[in-house]
């Protein structure tokens, strides 16, 4: 378990960059393919970017931000190579806002039990960010913060749906050495994007795509980035 005092500091970061959303104009830097056009109809969307003090395996990398300890991890997924969207990405638990749920707190809380198997009462609901689009399925995405305050067992609950539920730690995704951007090539254009490619047992894991660009986006407005190559291009493999 992480030291008091870090904990609290992890979690009291987290709380005030939910505040400061609330009062804060939309974000600017969005890359332009998340990006939905004027007149296409979006759905509402929400993610749970959930904390805590939870993995077994701590981090080897000592994190410079000094409310990130070994210890401190986000709950993540593999979506299933099935899928028809997003097939094989790593992402956080989280679906389309359906019409009985009561906001985007409770459609993350519902999807995250959903695809994750945990227990909604353990989770404290720190805040909200601002929403995020996401033009490829047209869908406004609310980012939820939350801190796992009685953490329960996680598991894959439908094999159509995830691959893999897992607890990765923070200061890995923060090592400098597991950072890198992919590059996208399509119709004579080119994205670029953030991307965290993180070792663990078995093999390496790829986080890319929208998932990164949360991550990195909040490990900045935190202050936890350390510096990285952003010349580091990371393989993409899109038939997987």
């Amino acid at each position: 378990m992480l030291p008091d005092d870090i904990s609290v500091s992890a979690r009291a970061q987290l709380v005030a960059l939910a505040e400061r959303s609330e009062t804060e104009p939309p974000r600017p830097e969005i890359p332009r393919r998340f990006q939905i056009s004027a007149g296409d109809e979006a759905r509402p969307a929400a993610v749970l970017m959930l904390f805590g003090v939870l993995d077994e395996l701590p981090s080897d990398h000592a994190a410079q931000a000094q409310a990130v300890s070994r210890d401190l991890d986000v709950l993540l997924l593999a979506r299933a190579s099935t899928l028809r969207s997003h097939a094989g990405q790593i992402a956080f638990p989280g679906g389309r806002i359906d019409p009985d749920d009561d906001g985007p707190v409770a459609a993350a809380l519902r999807e995250a039990r959903e695809e994750t198997g945990l227990d909604p009462d353990g989770v404290e609901i720190l805040g909200s960010l601002e929403v995020v689009p996401l033009a490829y399925s047209l869908h406004l995405v609310t980012p939820v913060l939350a801190w796992w305050r009685h953490p329960s067992p996680i598991r894959v609950v439908d094999v159509a749906e995830s691959a893999a539920v897992f607890r990765m730690p923070v200061a890995d995704l923060l090592d400098p050495a597991n950072r890198g951007v992919t590059v996208m090539r399509r119709d004579g254009q080119t994205w670029r994007g953030p991307a965290f490619l993180v070792p663990h047992v078995g093999g390496e894991r790829l986080v890319w795509g929208f998932t990164a660009m949360l991550l990195d986006g909040l490990f900045d407005r935190l202050g936890w980035t350390e510096p990285w190559d952003k010349t580091r291009e990371v393989p993409l493999d899109l038939d997987d």
